[in-house]
Formats: C-alpha cells, structure tokens, sequence
C-alpha cells in the first residue's frame, strides 16, 4: 500500500527538528507531521521569512522525508476554551500576551487563520489541532446543566472558528480536528454536532485518532462509517483500559503512566485498538492520506518505540482487493 508513514512531531518539540529528521529516517518514516512549536514549525516566522518555508522543505528532503499536514493544537485549543493559568503554559509569549482570557481568545483566533496561510504557503492541504471548548466542564451534568448552554457552546464554537474557516477557504486548505476529550467534539455524537453548527462546511472535518475513542467505549470503525467523507487526515496512536475492579475509566485525577489509571496510551499494536478494522474501513471510505503514527506510552523507550511503531503500520496497511474474490471461479464457469 502507498500510503505514507509519517511520525507526528508533537511529542518531539523538545528535539532540534533536524535531529529529529535524523532520528525519523533512521527509524523508518517517510515523512513528518509538523508540529507548531518548538523550532519544527513556526508560524509567525513562516509568514515573515519568504525562505523560511523552502528551508524547511530542503531540510526534510535532506533526509528523503515527506510533509502533508501541519498540526497547531496548543493555538487552537485557546479558541474556545475558557481561558485560565494553565493556557500559559501551553502558549507562546506572543499569544498568552496579559492573559486576558478574551484577547487570549482573539489572539488564537488570527494564530490559526495565519496558519491556514502558512500552511498554504508550505503547500500543505491540511492543519490538524484542536478546537477547544466553553461547555467540556459541563460534561457531567450537576449541577443540572440546561440545554440551553450547551447549544450556546456549540453556537460559541460556530462564532469562533467560522471567520477561521473562511480563511482556510480561501487558502485552500482544510481543517482537520483531532476528535479528543476538552475539545467541542471528543466522540461520535459531539461530531455530529460540531459539523451542524458549522453548516457542515467542507474545510472542517476530522484528524481520526482512534486512542481517543475506544476507552470511552465508541468503536473507531463506527465513527469512520459515520463520516467517511470527513477524514482529512489519520493519527495512529493506540490505548489500553484497565480496570480492575479499582481503577475508574475517568482515571481518577492520576496522570498518564500511573498503574492506577484505568485507560492509558499506549505504543501502536501494544494497546486495544483493532487496527486491521481500521484499515478496511479506511480502505472502504477511501483515504489515501497520511498514516502518523502519534507517539506516546510512558511504559516504553520512546527511540524503541518510534522504531517499532513505523514497522508496524507498514505491516498492517494493505489495499483493497480490486476483484470479487469469487471472480475466477465465475470466469471459469463461464468456460
């Protein structure tokens, strides 16, 4: 199968991104999915520096790497969300600003419509990340929580990232959200949702991650059935739930890697994910995009496990049959 392998860069900001390129080809990959921070891409510098791009492009040539998609998670998580302190740590300088939640908000908003610009000046087609959301504290719902604000959180979802997909129109590039827990949409339902209250318009559509959905018991394959043309683009990442009777799948306030935990992520092949399904039923729909690989297991050699997971998905991809299987057989009845 052709598709691409490609490491996403987000759990490897803290790496040069010509060390990391290094890194990638000896593991394996044939390209990159460019995170929006650290020094792998920037955004600012990219719509400031005319050759800022075509550095980048030689620089992942120099190593035989590819790049379809660009991710800016930590700016678009800022959209919608209500701001407070824990923002600053995931922002720039530039964009935390005073912290005033509201120009902390607007600011995030002009972040990502120059990211559709720079991803179009990259040549890229697709900006994966995530949306934020106003009404994620309400997901559990006491004190009774009316109607009336979660359609107002939907609607405030509509308000903030319509004028940034206007941009991404223009651009030609789409918007791919990483369906995810504190985003607008983090299942199968909230999707739906999100897509209505943008009018279903074609430049917002789903980075599919099934980690995220199977330890809140939705089956991957069914949310790829459900939006088989909105899959812009495809993280493989995997996970695993543990419950034992004493751990509890809200995970208890522990952070990842802790025993007690009762899901946790895992390395590609090593957690709960039925990924041949996946790849039938992406094959069904038609992706031809990206498979980027998202790398995180705190029980595991990050080196060794970007190594293992690159020969993994190359294992596991395959093409559909382009014949009914029983077609020889009715040729040869037909002799």
């Amino acid at each position: 199968m052709s598709r691409l392998v490609t490491l996403f860069t987000g759990q490897w900001a803290d790496l040069p991104l010509e060390t990391l390129c290094q890194k990638a080809a000896d593991f394996g990959y044939q390209g990159l999915e460019l995170a929006c921070w650290g020094d792998h891409f920037e955004v600012d510098k990219a719509m400031a520096d005319p050759g800022y791009v075509d550095q980048k492009r030689a620089l992942l040539q120099r190593y035989g790497l590819e790049c379809h998609a660009i991710s800016n998670h930590l700016a678009g998580q800022a959209v919608c969300d209500q701001i407070d302190h824990r923002h600053q740590s995931i922002l720039p300088p530039r964009l935390w600003g005073d912290g005033d939640p509201v120009s902390v908000n607007q600011r995030c908003i002009e972040e990502m419509k120059q990211t559709a610009r720079a991803a179009q000046r990259f040549g890229v087609k697709v900006v994966n990340g995530f949306t934020g959301s106003s009404i994620w504290p309400f997901l559990y719902s006491f004190p009774p929580v009316p109607d009336s604000m979660i359609e107002e959180g939907f609607a405030f979802f509509a308000e903030q990232w319509n004028p940034i997909l206007d941009v991404f129109d223009e651009c030609g590039v789409k918007f791919a959200l990483e369906v995810h827990p504190t985003e607008i949409a983090f299942d199968l339902y909230t999707a739906e949702r999100a897509l209505a209250a943008v009018n279903r318009r074609e430049a917002f559509g789903f980075n599919f991650d099934p980690s995220h959905l199977i330890w809140q018991g939705v089956d991957p394959v069914e949310f790829i059935r459900a939006f088989p043309d909105r899959m812009y683009h495809v993280h493989v990442k995997d996970a695993i739930v543990t419950l034992n009777g004493k751990t509890g799948i809200l995970a208890s306030h522990l952070n990842f890697g802790d025993p007690r935990r009762g899901w946790d992520f895992r390395s590609p092949g090593h957690g709960g994910v039925n990924f041949e399904e996946i790849i039938r039923a992406l094959n069904v729909v038609g992706y031809q995009g990206p498979l980027s690989v998202e790398w995180e297991d705190s029980g595991m050699d990050r080196d060794h496990g970007a190594r293992d997971a690159a020969k993994f998905v190359k294992k596991i991809d395959f093409a559909p049959s382009n014949v009914a299987f029983d077609a020889a057989m009715a040729e040869q009845g037909d002799a």
